[in-house]
């Protein structure tokens, strides 16, 4: 089989500044070699009167970030309790496309996003589209998308995200393994699929930006992607293969094996929801909960799309909105996979999973509390069929799911600047799975004082 490559994986001085590599912790030009560079944190540890770093936190949320963030914090020594009104999973985890993407970097808004605004008001069912009514509260948040939609932010948040990401898999791979759930993750790498070189030329600034961040890109034509998706209709004749990506075959059954051997190593979980904080002199003394006031020693809030009126209470303002994805699950698809695909043409997934195929993605801003428009998910079925003709649709489920979004696409990942013991790990958008494990792992090194082998500051909380 012939696989052409038609990108260069081109690394530059600016990638070798801000990526982090397996070996190093970096990116280096090809010929240059780099020694780790260590980050200090944004502000001083607080004293927190204990021997060494090690102490109590609190993290709220228990979907995959919050429990990637308490199983990091685990193997740093740290007591953790995670509390969330949901089981483990429950959330956005739950209906995610399954991506685990360290070539992740490309941010949603591109440069001329302006012109398209009106086409996202006009069609509810667009891979990206904005309900009226919910227009007047978007607005402000809407107007940062924009400018961070100029090819000059468009690079730097790209650089962002490659530094981020990168380590997507590796960071995944210890929590995993002593999960025992490594027969939930593979990695198959991903197919992008176009209908013809056409369709293909008109996502060329996403790839020249993937080429320049390093991600490896390579091109499938004609009868080798029909032989490595004999269901795949014929006019849908060329892709970009992303050999670098891994997929979770079930993301909720993933992250509920990771928070059962988060208990089995000490952590507790509390369901129960977060009413607000007892504050006392200024400072957050402790958590009110539904069922009781408990103290606080640190606390990470990585409640997903809930997460702004928390860090409100706390005094941070955050620009926090919510990409509403949509999933149809097929149960008996009547087709068979080899990769996961993303669809260049109609901007969605379709994961072969455990339980079938799923169609996943697309995004509607509508806030937290409007009524799902399902069909958005038979849409995506609509246009899976455009590609896989045999697919069948018997036994469907369709689900809405809330995901933290900000308008530059980049998590907040950072200490509060007003309470010292408080931490922010959120944000992700449609990236949360990705994010999880680094996130974890660098919120772990802010709360012990370890440095990191990135520089944080495009994901501090106080950067809007």
């Amino acid at each position: 089989m012939r696989i052409q490559t038609p990108f260069p994986a081109g690394r530059g001085k600016e990638d070798a500044a801000r990526g982090r590599g397996p070996a190093t912790g970096l990116i280096p030009e090809a010929g240059l070699v780099l020694a780790p560079r260590q980050f200090s944190h944004e502000f001083p540890m607080a004293d927190n009167g204990k021997n060494g770093n090690t102490r109590h936190v609190t993290v709220i949320g228990a979907g995959i970030v919050g429990v990637c963030c308490g199983l990091y914090l685990l193997r740093d020594g740290h007591k953790v309790t995670l509390m969330d009104a949901q089981a483990p999973g429950e959330g956005a985890s739950f209906g995610s496309a399954g991506f685990i993407s360290p070539g992740s970097c490309v941010p949603i808004g591109m440069p001329g996003l302006a012109s398209k605004v009106p086409g996202m008001l006009m069609d509810p069912l667009g891979p990206l589209t904005i309900r009226w009514r919910y227009l007047p509260r978007i607005a402000p948040w809407l107007l940062r998308f924009l400018a961070a939609s100029s090819p000059k932010r468009v690079e730097e948040i790209s650089l962002a995200m490659r530094a981020l990401y990168q380590s997507a898999t590796e960071d995944f791979q210890p929590l995993v393994g002593e999960a025992k759930a490594a027969n939930l993750v593979r990695r198959d790498g991903r197919l992008e699929i176009y209908r013809g070189e056409h369709s293909l030329a008109k996502a060329q600034l996403k790839y020249d930006i993937m080429r320049r961040r390093g991600v490896t890109l390579d091109i499938v034509k004609g009868a080798d992607l029909q032989k490595l998706e004999p269901a795949l209709a014929p006019e849908y004749s060329v892709a970009v293969r992303i050999p670098d990506s891994s997929h979770t075959t079930d993301p909720f059954r993933l992250t509920e094996a990771l928070a059962k051997d988060f208990q089995r190593q000490g952590g507790t979980i509390l369901r129960e929801k977060v009413l607000g904080f007892d504050m006392r002199g200024g400072v957050p003394a402790g958590i009110i909960g539904e069922g009781a006031r408990r103290d606080l020693d640190a606390l990470v809030v990585a409640a997903g799309a809930y997460s702004g009126s928390l860090a409100r209470q706390l005094g941070s303002k955050v620009p926090l909105d919510t990409e509403r994805g949509y999933h149809m699950m097929l149960p008996e698809p009547g087709i068979e996979l080899r990769f996961p695909i993303s669809s260049g043409d109609h901007h969605f997934a379709i994961t072969p999973m455990d339980g079938g195929i799923r169609l996943a993605g697309t995004v509607e801003f509508a806030g937290l509390e409007a009524a799902p428009n399902y069909a958005r998910a038979d849409k995506l079925y609509a246009s899976a069929r455009l590609m896989f003709p045999g697919l069948q649709a018997e036994g469907a489920e369709r689900w809405m799911g809330r995901r933290p979004s900000l308008p530059d696409s980049l998590p907040v990942i950072s200490r509060s600047p007003v309470h010292p013991s408080v931490f922010y790990a959120f944000g992700h958008g449609h990236l949360g799975l990705t994010g999880a494990a680094v996130t974890g792992k660098l919120i772990a090194e802010l709360v012990t004082g370890k440095p990191h082998n990135i520089d944080l500051s495009p994901y501090r909380v106080h950067r809007f």
